[in-house]
């Protein structure tokens, strides 16, 4: 189960945390990797990784926010591996701002990479999937995207652009049904990344850990064990689907 042998795939935001860890494990089942993100020198050390492990990559800088890279990127890719069957729109930014002091530039960085830059991937990475009728987009969004209690001070631009991302999956996952392209979504809960990290002081993170009932974060590996399961054959009668990875917190 869960073979990718002679799968492509692309990973966005793939240097670090959550990104690398959807890199490693789909290359670990088989699948070449396209690693991207803003840094290519870290792209390239997971490449290295992924390398050493006997397994295909290739590393490119790419700002999703920005069409004109994410075309040329996916072009590339797809002149040296040939096709494309999986994306993974995993770049994303949260940065911690009240929202009576949130400024436009603010509101739209973090629109245009959050839930701008997924769609311009999802589109481009869906020609090339259309031409062999079978491909794979998971869109990584968030516990805290709407309609299930979660909220976060200090972050309405963030869950508004995770929001953005589940209507987004659910409208592509109907349109793009017939060229054989299924589109979910993953919503982790509290996971250890650096950005989570970052956001979180280590106080607040022991007093978080009450809610969750499995009293632990969650790591990278746990969200992407579903990304291999999405990206699969096995997840063929899935689409437009939101999996909650979150220790139980929202069952709490």
């Amino acid at each position: 189960m869960f073979d990718l042998q002679n799968k492509v795939a692309l990973v966005t935001g793939a240097r670090r945390g959550m990104g690398k860890a959807h890199a490693l494990a789909l290359a670990s089942q088989g699948a070449k990797v396209i690693v991207t993100d803003i840094d290519l020198a870290e792209c390239q050390a997971v490449v290295d990784e992924i390398k050493s492990k006997g397994r295909e990559a290739i590393a490119f800088k790419m700002d999703v926010s920005n069409a004109l890279e994410v075309d040329a990127v996916i072009t590339a890719a797809v002149a040296q591996f040939g096709r494309l069957d999986i994306l993974v729109n995993n770049a994303g930014i949260y940065v911690s701002k009240a929202a009576l002091d949130i400024t436009e530039a603010d509101w739209d960085n973090t629109i245009d990479i959050n839930l701008k830059g997924q769609f311009l991937c999802a589109q481009r990475a869906a020609r090339e999937m259309a031409k062999n009728k079978w491909g794979r987009i998971i869109n990584i969004a968030s516990v805290a995207s709407g309609q299930v209690g979660v909220g976060i001070i200090g972050g309405v631009h963030y869950t508004a652009s995770k929001g953005g991302v589940l209507g987004m999956t659910e409208a592509l996952a109907d349109e793009w049904a017939s060229l054989g392209i299924n589109v979910n979504a993953i919503a982790p809960g509290a996971i250890d990344t650096p950005i989570a990290s970052a956001a979180m002081p280590k106080g607040a993170m022991d007093m978080f850990l009450q809610k969750i009932p499995l009293k632990r974060i969650g790591k990278p590996e746990d969200v992407a064990a579903a990304v291999v399961f999405l990206s699969s054959e096995e997840a063929g009668y899935m689409t437009g689907s939101t999996v909650y990875i979150d220790g139980g917190w929202l069952a709490a």
